[in-house]
């Protein structure tokens, strides 16, 4: 019987040998459903776990498995009632925005500069405005809030206090990923033929109107590529965003201050940030399914033009 069974497999397993040389578009079909569903698990489960979090009532998260240990739908009500964290997501959305909005206009002109202007030294230039995005935040901490409470001084005049403003979160972050944003501009504003700018020359435009009517236009996927990068980076940014505010939602206190009034002293509402966290993601959502939409629309419209 043992002997048997040892001559089934062996068919099975050589019939099924057989089939995948003979048919090699099948096993491309599992293996690249194989491998999709692992990146699907990987990035999906923490959402998921998430989501049983925030279900499970706060005094039996202890002891929760794989499945809710309840069904508390009100949870996702009570983020806003005890906290108003639509203000928090409201600051972050904002705040993300003013650091895109900044970063691509000054970007773009940093990248028109570097993408398509020969100069001697560009290249050095270029790669040593990148090697700053890779110093570290910590670095420039207590210089920034120095100098954004006031307490620096040059001829006389005091640095103006920035501290619980908008500028003290969007003028270190913008500084931070400017570098990435330029790299990444220049290289596609790189790709585009000299004859359609030279076309908007002769017909009266200048650099920067050609740089608006036709450059940033034909170079869609990587303009939406570094917003959607530098509004993502911003969203969810912690160093920066905890520690150049006081956590009061009126000072412009960003999400990850939200999250944290949800810590008390002698309570602490797992449940609660579970489902602020899922509704945090929200915003980035839209963002990045917005975007995605654009990206593909100017890759087409290229093609098409091509």
């Amino acid at each position: 019987m043992a002997t048997d069974a040892r001559e089934a497999d062996g068919n099975a397993v050589q019939r099924a040998t057989v089939r995948m040389l003979e048919e090699p578009d099948l096993v491309y079909r599992i293996l690249t459903a194989v491998v999709t569903g692992f990146f699907l698990l990987m990035a999906l489960f923490p959402l998921y776990w998430l989501l049983v979090l925030a279900l499970t009532p706060n005094d039996a998260i202890s002891n929760v498995g794989v499945l809710p240990n309840g069904f508390n739908v009100a949870a996702f009500v009570q983020v806003f009632e005890k906290v108003p964290f639509h203000l928090y997501m409201l600051n972050s959305v904002v705040l993300a925005s003013m650091t895109t909005v900044l970063v691509l206009v000054i970007g773009s002109l940093a990248g028109y500069i570097f993408g398509r202007l020969e100069f001697p030294g560009r290249r050095v230039l270029l790669l040593g405005i990148l090697l700053i995005s890779y110093f570290p935040p910590a670095a420039f901490l207590i210089p920034l809030f120095r100098l954004f409470t006031g307490n620096v001084s040059l001829f006389g005049l005091s640095s103006p206090e920035l501290f619980n403003t908008p500028g003290a979160i969007v003028l270190p972050l913008s500084a931070l990923l400017m570098p990435l944003v330029i790299y990444i501009l220049a290289t596609f504003y790189s790709q585009i033929p000299d004859g359609l700018e030279d076309a908007a020359r002769i017909e009266g435009d200048t650099r920067i109107g050609a740089l608006r009517r036709v450059i940033v236009p034909l170079s869609a996927p990587g303009v939406a590529t570094a917003g959607v990068l530098t509004f993502i980076v911003v969203y969810n940014e912690f160093f920066f965003s905890f520690l150049m505010t006081n956590g009061q939602v009126q000072n412009w206190a960003p999400i990850v201050h939200g999250m944290l009034q949800y810590q008390g002293v002698r309570d602490v509402f797992f449940n609660l940030m579970a489902a602020a966290s899922l509704i945090g993601v929200v915003p980035m959502a839209l963002v990045v399914l917005f975007a995605q939409e654009k990206i593909v629309s100017g890759l087409t419209a290229g093609a098409l033009k091509e």
